[in-house]
This record gives structure tokens, C-alpha cells and sequence, in this order.
């Protein structure tokens, strides 16, 4: 097992190819092992046929059948580690619980154990104004609300209010806190599943990178930074045609943080 961050946003990696995964996808052994290496989730690398490989990502409660922005590119920079090559030599082409992701790594530095990685999310196709802020499905479902002042947010228990709210019975949603800033966006995010603050959120950043030029009406491409809770700097870049959102891409770190056993 290893321990990757992406951002802040840490996750337990194991490599199940041509392994029994079961008992990793077990929830007794997702929540012990999130525990006790305090991280923000648990990824399995699968093999996938026609594909480099497989993400399964699973939440510190044990559930799962979301994607992980973040863990995507964490997940990216474990299968290069552990020997997995593209297919085409340039991109990866992997599976994920939200369909088809392609990743390529833009930085590698082995000695260190840090890679900068460029991934591609799902299309977004709609987005629904509510509560004062903004629903969208960027490969998990989100809530977009931007505030004069995020760091002096209490995004606890503001988050937990809106993740729980009606609105989004029952499934819930993680809640993005966005201030805007001359620099780009800040961002705070409160994720369901972990049921508190992550200091990053890979698809909570690109859902409020497309909140704001959705709330902006800001022309038809973009490059758009985001400084997470850590304090590191993010981009996502995208197309956009109406209220529909074309070759969304998020780039930035990935880290090996600790080989567990």
C-alpha cells in the first residue's frame, strides 16, 4: 500500500492487478485503513480491457461510484510508478467509476516522488441555479456557492447544512465555498463521504471553475486558477458552448507521500 496527496487530498493506493480485490473494497478495510493512515479515501488500481487501467475510488465511509479529481491524478502518477505505460506512448486512457478519463503526465520527478499531471473530466452538460448558488455533476454531484470571505468560513458547519439539505435528497452533495479573488478563486470544500473539510477537492474545483464562468457568462474557453485550502495552485481549462462544457481539464500535483508496507 502506498500514501499519495493530491493537493492536500490524501488517499491510500493499492495495486490490485491480477489480484483478489475483494477484501480491499470490503467497508470494514476501507474505514480502518483510512483511519489509520488519516487519509481522504482509498483507490484500487484495476486492469480495465481496451483500456491503461482502472480507478475504483471509495470514500473514508466505504462508499464509492464517484470520481475523484484529485485521486485521478494521483491514481495516474501510482500506475506510472508502478511500470503501467500508455498504450499510445503519450496518454492514459483509463476507466473510472463517472466512464473514460485520459491523463497525461506533464512533470515527473522520481527521486522525489512528485509528478504534475493534466486530467481530462467528463463533459458537463447543464447547470441548475439553486440556493443562492449553483448544482452541477462534474464526475460527483456538487453545490457551487461563492462568499466575500472564505477563509473566515466556518465550511463545517455551513457544509453540513447544505450537504444534508432537502434540496438534494437523498443522495446529498459535497458544498464549495468560492470567494473570488484578483488572482483567480479560492476555494473550501466540504465533501460527503468524509463528512468534513478536505483541503482540496479535485471536482469541487472544477465544478466552481465552471460555476463562475457559467455565473460570468465568460466567453467560450477557459483557463481558470483555483488556490486550494493548502494553499497550492490549480488550473482547469475548458470549452463551453450554451450551458454545455467541452474538454474539461484539471492539472496540478501529485505526491507519494509514504510506501506503507
Amino acid at each position: 500500500m502506498f500514501k499519495f496527496s493530491g493537493a492536500g487530498n490524501d488517499f491510500v493506493v493499492l495495486d490490485g492487478r491480477g489480484k483478489d480485490i475483494a477484501p480491499y473494497k470490503k467497508t470494514d478495510f476501507i474505514v480502518n485503513a483510512c483511519n489509520k493512515y488519516s487519509t481522504d479515501g482509498l483507490m484500487v488500481l484495476e486492469t480495465a480491457p481496451g483500456y491503461d487501467f482502472r480507478m475504483d475510488f471509495f470514500n473514508p465511509d466505504g462508499s464509492g461510484g464517484m470520481m475523484c479529481g484529485n485521486g485521478g491524478r494521483c491514481i495516474t502518477a501510482f500506475a506510472s510508478m508502478m511500470g503501467v505505460k500508455p498504450a499510445d506512448g503519450k496518454e492514459y486512457r483509463f476507466l473510472a467509476p463517472d466512464g473514460e478519463h485520459t491523463a497525461s503526465i506533464l512533470e515527473e520527478n522520481i527521486p522525489d516522488g512528485k509528478w504534475t499531471v493534466r486530467l481530462r473530466m467528463i463533459d458537463v452538460n447543464g447547470i441548475t441555479p439553486v440556493l443562492d448558488g449553483f448544482f452541477l455533476n462534474t464526475g460527483t454531484r456538487h453545490f457551487v456557492k461563492f462568499v466575500p470571505d472564505v477563509d473566515n468560513l466556518d465550511v463545517d458547519a455551513c457544509g453540513r447544512t447544505l450537504r444534508h439539505h432537502e434540496t438534494f435528497a437523498p443522495e446529498g452533495t459535497n458544498v464549495n465555498f468560492v470567494q473570488v479573488c484578483a488572482d483567480g478563486l479560492k476555494v473550501r470544500t466540504f465533501e460527503k463521504g468524509v463528512e468534513g473539510e478536505t483541503l482540496a477537492c479535485g471536482t469541487g474545483l472544477t465544478a466552481s471553475a465552471l460555476a463562475f464562468n457559467y455565473l460570468n457568462q465568460d466567453g467560450t474557453r477557459a483557463n481558470i486558477s483555483l488556490r486550494c485550502r493548502r494553499g497550492d495552485i490549480l488550473t482547469v481549462e475548458f470549452s463551453r458552448r450554451a450551458d454545455s462544457f467541452r474538454d474539461v481539464y484539471l492539472t496540478g500535483p501529485a505526491e507519494l507521500v509514504e510506501v506503507i508496507e
